[in-house]
């Protein structure tokens, strides 16, 4: 270590304190990325001051969710945490979250799916949490090839490592057949009967590029797949989520575990924890489908931690990260759901949600092209609002927002949804008393990655 190392941390405490207590400023990511030009090796250097491990959430939707809840749920057990629960993903982000602490149990980490190959080969992580991989920024990540490339040759200079993935999604599958790492396969088990939005276009197979089969289709291109052009298909589940149920008050499933689970386990306590075959009831208190891959994959990486099923739960019960994701506010009679969408997968569940309230309601959609957000917004083409709009009575108004809103609306005009043009949250609640819909209308509010802060703070305020 030497010099170096302890160089980097004097920096870091510097602009910690500073940014804190000076400009009064969050000191989410500056302090690491200075810190790392001093030491390039220091996520390596600190990763000692984890004694029982770390863990690595990486995929394209839900990251920022299941890292907090399964910080949370890893608290609830009594153990203590790092975590970058603020979504600061990169390396800089990791550094600053292990400069910050002292000491923890367990490090529970958020990263970039391209940012990973910097990431894992220093933090040696105990387990990967791969949720799905979707297409998403493609002006700034490329192609699906170059993501599972990166995230490939990450796990390899990573090798101890056990990858806990998404076994429904192929492209999650193509990495788990690509590596030598250990690792374990999550999914559904059954059908959940959802109606399908946008358009179920053959999916390639990620080995051979043939289209591949599905015996069943959950959502996009999740699902029970297999290609006849060679030996690619959907593993055999070593997780597996059954009775899944759906509805307004929520969800719940049974996650069973399998034969020699406790087999890929990397330490005594998680092998304990892990002792098969199992099954245990998850609930939570959001009905969305794509909530039950994120609470499956929680709760499999907290039980190799060594959480028992009763302390996830605790934890799953009193999650409520207030970070804009499925976050309801109560604004006057009105009641409104702010959540976040970035490509045409999530805002393909979000209107899921919305179609599932059949009463009168507004909808606002925001878009930025920032550099978080990529400037290429061409993928609304395939968001499936025409389904909204073909659901959808006179009870429905739709907003536009977002430095992209122009786009938007014309989107939505060929959906055949007139929406109305607005600079902020603010207009659209002002616009609300004089769209004809009742007080205590529904409102929901669905924005893109940089758009959703924006729109969070005045929400907050409000």
């Amino acid at each position: 270590m030497g010099l170096r190392f302890g160089l980097a941390k004097a920096t870091g405490a510097v602009l910690t304190w500073g940014l804190r207590n000076v400009l009064h400023r969050p000191a989410g990511n500056m302090p690491g990325k200075i810190a790392l030009y001093v030491d390039a090796d220091l996520i390596g250097h600190l990763s000692a001051r984890l004694s029982k491990g770390s863990i690595v959430v990486v995929g394209t939707n839900g990251k920022t969710t299941v890292t907090n809840l399964l910080a949370d749920s890893i608290e609830a057990a009594g153990m203590t945490v790092a975590c970058n629960r603020s979504g600061a993903n990169l390396d800089s982000g990791v550094a600053t979250t292990l400069l910050q602490t002292p000491r923890a149990d367990w490090g529970v980490f958020e990263t970039d799916e391209l940012w990973m190959a910097r990431i894992l080969p220093q933090l040696q992580a105990d387990y990967v949490v791969l949720l799905n991989l979707f297409r998403d920024q493609e002006d700034r990540m490329g192609g699906m090839g170059r993501i599972r490339e990166s995230i490939v040759g990450a796990l390899s200079a990573s090798p101890r490592t056990t990858l806990v993935y998404t076994a429904d999604d192929p492209q999650c599958a193509a990495i788990a057949a690509a590596v030598k790492n250990p690792c374990i396969a999550v999914g559904v088990a059954h059908d959940m009967d959802l109606a399908k939005l946008g358009a179920l276009e053959s999916e390639a197979c990620p080995q051979c590029g043939a289209p591949l089969v599905y015996q069943v289709r959950q959502y996009d291109h999740l699902g029970e797949y297999r290609c006849d052009a060679c030996d690619f298909a959907r593993p055999s589940l070593d997780v597996a989520a059954q009775e899944v149920r759906l509805g307004a008050d929520g969800l719940s499933f049974v996650a069973t575990c399998s034969e020699g689970l406790a087999a890929k386990a990397v330490s005594g306590a998680s092998e304990a924890a892990c002792a098969s075959p199992s099954q245990d009831s998850v609930r939570y208190a959001q009905g969305a489908a794509y909530l039950v891959y994120n609470l499956l994959s929680a709760f499999v990486a907290a039980r190799l931690t060594g959480v028992s099923p009763d302390a996830f739960q605790r934890a799953a019960d009193a999650f409520d990260p207030k970070n804009g994701r499925l976050q309801r506010y109560a604004i006057g009679e009105r009641s409104l759901l702010l959540n976040l969408a970035k490509n045409p997968a999530g805002f393909n569940e979000n209107l899921r949600l919305v179609l599932a309230d059949e009463a009168p309601k507004a909808v606002a959609f925001f878009v930025n092209d920032k550099e978080g957000d990529g400037r290429d917004v061409s993928w609304l083409a395939d968001v499936d609002f025409e389904t909204l709009a073909a659901a959808s009575s006179a009870g429905l108004r739709v907003f536009a927002g977002g430095l992209r809103k122009e786009d938007l609306r014309d989107r939505l005009a060929r959906a055949g949804l007139d929406a109305q043009l607005v600079d902020g949250i603010e207009d659209v609640l002002s616009a609300l008393p004089e769209s004809g819909l009742a007080e205590n209308a529904g409102v929901y509010v669905i924005a893109n990655y940089t758009a959703l802060p924006e729109v969070k703070v005045v929400l907050d305020r409000l």
